[in-house]
């Protein structure tokens, strides 16, 4: 968040029937885009919400929809999840929107199509995006500093993402070594952006980053990614 295989064919034996036609023998086409459809519309949900908000403005939206610990302490109770929903600029919503489209993709594909695991899937991304600001806020008591961007909830869908890729579809060991390996990475690139700053980040636009809401997004994912399989009857 921002703060403002191959494998060989077999000879063919011989063959009495008729040669498959030119279009038989043509491979069946995949689609142009391979993920579930609800990866798809969180995608649009980001890149339509930012074009929508610049038609009006972010200093219009911060003071009522943007989260800080300030806001939550007067009251303001629906920022940590209106605040996944606004973005610092189209840098901002864009790479949020690509790591979205990564992550979401085995998630999206992991509850289902069905209602309740669409409702599940969207459910999981904004618990784990509000948790994640209730975690920066808890870190930085009536700070007024307002924080913006999917980054948080995102970080909880690669949370999720890493125990599907150690379990290979299916929910893996929390202490596995794809939720590890992840886990370090982003803890070190997070704890690096909170030393150096976020100069070097695609899309900051010399604004702050809310390190610490990028990694509780991502311990809430990996925790809480089993109460919901449990609960949307997927585990």
């Amino acid at each position: 968040m921002a703060i403002l295989q191959f494998q060989e064919t077999p000879a063919r034996g011989p063959w009495s029937g008729p040669e498959p036609s030119g279009e038989e023998q043509r491979p069946a086409r995949e689609p142009l885009f391979n993920a579930p459809w609800p990866a798809l519309a969180l995608v649009v949900v980001i890149v339509g919400g930012y074009a929508l908000q610049s038609r009006f403005g972010l200093d219009i939206l911060v003071q009522d929809y943007a989260f800080s610990p300030a806001a939550l302490e007067a009251g303001r109770w629906w920022t940590p999840v209106t605040a996944l929903f606004l973005h610092g600029n189209w840098p901002h919503a864009l790479m949020n929107a690509a790591f979205a489209l990564a992550f979401a993709t085995p998630v999206a594909r992991f509850f289902g199509p069905r209602i309740g695991g669409v409702l599940g899937f969207f459910a999981f991304y904004l618990v784990c995006g509000a948790l994640s600001c209730l975690a920066y806020a808890g870190m930085h008591l009536g700070s007024p500093a307002a924080l913006v961007g999917a980054s948080g909830a995102v970080s909880g869908l690669m949370g999720a993402a890493a125990r599907l890729i150690a379990g290979s579809g299916r929910l893996g060991r929390i202490f596995s070594a794809p939720v590890l390996g992840m886990g370090g990475a982003w803890l070190g690139i997070n704890l690096l952006v909170g030393a150096i700053g976020s100069s070097f980040v695609p899309g900051a636009g010399g604004a702050g980053i809310a390190w610490e809401a990028h990694v509780a997004g991502f311990l809430a994912g990996v925790l809480l990614i089993s109460p919901f399989a449990w609960l949307f009857r997927r585990a």
